[in-house]
């Protein structure tokens, strides 16, 4: 357990710099509000507690041997992600009218699904395994640093749709609301393209 404050703060870092749940999130918050992004915030989360879960009982391992794997997942995450930015720059700004139907953003399925072709989580999850769960019997290690990643990433994902909420309010002109979309639709792609481009 000497190592659980260094993990704390690995999983801090990991969780709260940009990357391309973040700024779905933020863009999600900003567009449909606080109620209708925490259930994608807690899948997204529980998605990603579960990929270090995964890893350190073996999926790492098994991805590890077959590159190719990896590499199909990392190009299949950044053109879905590609193509999510593309969405958000043309989206049209939200409806001001609350009582209108608003746009469908990311919904819960597809947020935890993202996780599984996210490369930053799974690059997460295999630093997390090979740095935090030691040598030996390490399932309880690992279920233990699943639950402690998911009980600091939950915060770390609402800040993120908070600012989206507080972006929305500072952004409430149609000009400015869609400026804001094509920046974070921009920040996405270079998010997503550095992971396989770096």
């Amino acid at each position: 357990m000497e190592s659980m404050l260094p993990f704390l703060l690995f999983a801090f870092v990991a969780s709260i710099t940009p990357g391309p749940t973040n700024i779905l999130v933020l863009s999600h918050s900003s567009r449909r509000g606080m109620g209708a992004t925490l259930p994608v915030i807690f899948s997204a989360c529980v998605a990603s507690a579960l990929i270090v879960l995964g890893v350190g009982l073996g999926v790492g391992e098994t991805l590890l041997r077959f590159p190719r794997v990896q590499e199909v997942m990392a190009w299949a995450g950044v053109l879905w992600l590609s193509w999510l930015a593309w969405q958000i720059f043309r989206s049209a700004p939200p409806c001001l009218d609350r009582a209108a139907p608003q746009e469908e953003g990311i919904n819960v399925l597809g947020a935890a699904l993202l996780q599984l072709i996210n490369p930053k989580v799974w690059m997460m999850a295999v630093a997390v395994v090979s740095v935090f769960a030691g040598a030996g019997d390490k399932s309880l290690r690992v279920l233990l640093l699943s639950l402690v990643f998911l009980l600091v990433s939950l915060p770390c994902m609402t800040l993120w749709a908070w600012l989206g909420v507080a972006s929305a309010r500072a952004f409430s002109s149609p000009r400015t609301f869609k400026r804001m979309n094509q920046a974070l639709a921009f920040l996405l792609l270079v998010s997503a393209w550095l992971t396989v481009l770096v």
